[in-house]
This record gives C-alpha cells, sequence and structure tokens, in this order.
C-alpha cells in the first residue's frame, strides 16, 4: 500500500479500478467510479463481518468440543479402570469355576469307583455265605466239636469271628467313604453353581461397563471428528477472512483516492453553490421516509428513500452544479448536484431528468420520481456526500 500511495492520483485511481474491475475515468465518471467501490466494499465489510461472527460460533463450538472431549476422556479412564479391574475379578471366577469343574470330575469318577468297589464287595460277601451254606451241612458248632484241643477250638472261634468282622468292616468301610464321596460331590456341586452364577453375574457387568465404555470412545470419536471438521473451516474463515480484509484495503485506498479525484474537482472548478450549509439543506419531495441510512440487507444503504408517487416533481436540495446526469447501473436516471464546500447530493431511480449540466438553483425542479434501475415501486433515493463519502442525509434536511 504503501508504493501505491506514491503513484500519481489519476494513476492510483486507474491502477486500483483495473485490479478490482472498476473502470477507469476515462470510460467512466468519478462518481460512478465512487459508487462501484462503495458497493464493493459495503459488500466486503458484510462478508468479513459475518466471517468474524461465524469465527466466533466455531472457536465456541471448537471449545465446548474440547471440554467434552477431555470430560470424557476422564469417564472412559474411570470405567477402563472399572472394567479391568471387573475383567480381573471375572478372570479369577472363571479359573475358580474351572478347578471346582475339575474337582467335581474328580470327585465323581471317584464316586463311582467306590460304588463299584462296594458292589463288588458285597457280591463277594454274598457269594461266600451262599458257598458255606451249599458246600457243607456241619455248622459253626460241629467245626468247633472237632477241635482237638482247647487251644485249636479258640482258635476257630476267633477265626469265624475274624472272618465275620473282615467283612463287615470292609462293607462298613466302603459305605462309609461312599457317603462321604457323595457329601463332598453334593458340596462341590453347589459351591460349583454358587461360582457358576456369581461368574455369570459378573460377566454381564463387566459386559455392561465394557458397552458403556465403548459407547463413550464412539462418542469422543465423534466429537474428536467434528471438532477436526470445526478447525478446518475455522482455518479456511479465517484464510477467506484475511484475504477480504486485504481486498478491502486496496479498495478503501481507491475508494479514498476517488474521493480525492472529486474534491478536486470541486476545488478546480471553484463551484461554491451559494454557500448553504449543511443545514440549509431542503427537502427534495414531500414524503415518509420508507428506507433509512445504513446497513440493510446485507450492504450498505448510502441514502435514505422517499416514498411519493411516480411523476412528483424532485427539487434541488441547495443550488449548486450538475456533475452527472444520466443513467446508472443500480440508480437508473441519476442525478448528482455539487454544492460546493465538499458538499454534494444525489438524486436516484427518476423517471425523467431536466437537467443535463450547469447551475441550478436551491428548489429548481431537476426531474420526476420514477422506479428505474432496482428499484421496486415509485420513491426517490436521495443521498448527501460530504467529501465523496455517504452520510446520513437526516443530519443535513
Amino acid at each position: 500500500m504503501r508504493d501505491l500511495r506514491r503513484l500519481p492520483l489519476l494513476a492510483l485511481v486507474i491502477a486500483l479500478g483495473v485490479a478490482f474491475g472498476v473502470p477507469s475515468a476515462l470510460g467512466q465518471s468519478v462518481w460512478e467510479q465512487q459508487q462501484s467501490l462503495d458497493s464493493k466494499i459495503a459488500g466486503l465489510q458484510a462478508e468479513i463481518s459475518r466471517a468474524k461472527h461465524k469465527e466466533g460460533v466455531l472457536t465456541t463450538e471448537i471449545s465446548s468440543a474440547s471440554s467434552q472431549i477431555s470430560s470424557l476422556q476422564g469417564d472412559i479412564a474411570s470405567l477402563s479402570a472399572k472394567v479391568a479391574a471387573l475383567q480381573a475379578d471375572l478372570d479369577v471366577h472363571r479359573a475358580r469355576l474351572a478347578k471346582l469343574q475339575e474337582k467335581y470330575k474328580e470327585q465323581t469318577e471317584r464316586y463311582n469307583l467306590l460304588r463299584r468297589n462296594h458292589q463288588i464287595a458285597l457280591q463277594k460277601l454274598e457269594t461266600r455265605l451262599v458257598q458255606l451254606y451249599e458246600t457243607t451241612d456241619t455248622d459253626e458248632l460241629d467245626v468247633l466239636l472237632q477241635s482237638n484241643s482247647l487251644s485249636e477250638l479258640i482258635e476257630q472261634v476267633d477265626y469265624f469271628r475274624t472272618i465275620g468282622d473282615a467283612d463287615k468292616q470292609l462293607a462298613d468301610h466302603l459305605k462309609t467313604l461312599s457317603n462321604q464321596m457323595r457329601l463332598a460331590r453334593m458340596m462341590t456341586a453347589a459351591t460349583k453353581r454358587d461360582v457358576a452364577e456369581a461368574t455369570a453375574v459378573l460377566a454381564r457387568e463387566t459386559e455392561k461397563q465394557r458397552a458403556a465404555r465403548d459407547a463413550l470412545v464412539v462418542r469422543q470419536n465423534t466429537l474428536a471428528a467434528a471438532r477436526a471438521n470445526q478447525r478446518s473451516m475455522l482455518a479456511s474463515v479465517r484464510s477467506q477472512r484475511q484475504k477480504d480484509e486485504e481486498d478491502l484495503d486496496k479498495m478503501q485506498a481507491a475508494s479514498a483516492a476517488i474521493a480525492a479525484q472529486i474534491r478536486a474537482h470541486q476545488q478546480s472548478s471553484g463551484s461554491s453553490g451559494n454557500g448553504t450549509s449543511s443545514s440549509g439543506l431542503v427537502w427534495p419531495v414531500n414524503g415518509p421516509i420508507t428506507s433509512g441510512f445504513g446497513w440493510r440487507w446485507g450492504r450498505m444503504h448510502e441514502g435514505i428513500d422517499i416514498g411519493v408517487p411516480c411523476g412528483t416533481p424532485i427539487h434541488a436540495a441547495a443550488s449548486g452544479t450538475v456533475i452527472y446526469s444520466g443513467w446508472m447501473d443500480g440508480y437508473g436516471n441519476f442525478v448528482v448536484i455539487d454544492h460546493g464546500n465538499g458538499l454534494a447530493t444525489a438524486y436516484g431511480h427518476q423517471s425523467a431528468i431536466y437537467v443535463s449540466g450547469g447551475s441550478v438553483s436551491q428548489g429548481q425542479s431537476i426531474g420526476a420520481v420514477g422506479s428505474t434501475g432496482n428499484s421496486t415501486g415509485c420513491h426517490l433515493h436521495f443521498e448527501v456526500r460530504v467529501n465523496g463519502s455517504p452520510v446520513d442525509p437526516l443530519g443535513y434536511l
């Protein structure tokens, strides 16, 4: 921008006009260049304002997403620790259940073996008794009476008693072992059921906590992806906003140069009108204001709209020199009057123009109200400019 400021005024206007698609002063009035640049400046300012607002929204959303991600990270860590503890407890229960199942299997096999041994012993005992009964008619007394001596008799009695006691002890022992194994097997089965139930409950709780943790991880990943997208959008919006701000700086410099050219024209022409002050302007038409000065629909409305019927005469707000009279895009039929002292007025959307140049007096009819250019109905678009810059006309009427 420092290099541009060293250029002569006309060269600067032409250079900036080419850069931004604005025709040079050779093919377009200075006023029209000023209007075109001001319109683009207003548009860029609106875009920059919207970009800043969007940056603020995105920054807030990114901050919120970051806070939620951090909070979720803590919840995930807590749930992960809980899942790890539950999993460790579950592993212990499963290992215990596996040992109980193995023990139950061994006890079952041993119990079955004892039952078989007990059955075999009973069968042997029954077989021997049958044999004793079937093989001899003698009874125990006969055997005892056949003893040759008292010592032999005692030995025979002890022998029969020993056989009976041994058989009884074997049968009783086997029965006792069988009962003990059956009881142990029942207790092991009960413990196995309890451990199995506890293991199942623990497994369900572990899976529940794991599912909750996984859901939080999915949510965290979704938030992280959204945050990454928002950061990308923020970077893009900032980049575009910075470019728009650079363009705005250049356009404002061009607008300032054109305003300086307007002032130069006013000074070189020596026109001073009647020296009318800002408070000395008269209303160009009598009617209600339908749209005021300021931002409207995303751009700057650089004047006021006065609602009156088409054909209503338009009067010069003050005496001065007509510096533009003709068609201008957007404004339709357009007249600009220089009143001197850096003050100028403009009149748009006219249905007819009554002046083409030269001097006009305050209150003189310069045209008729219409709806030409970008207009939705009959009205007068009225502007006041000080040193080329638009100001609110209500401060001068």
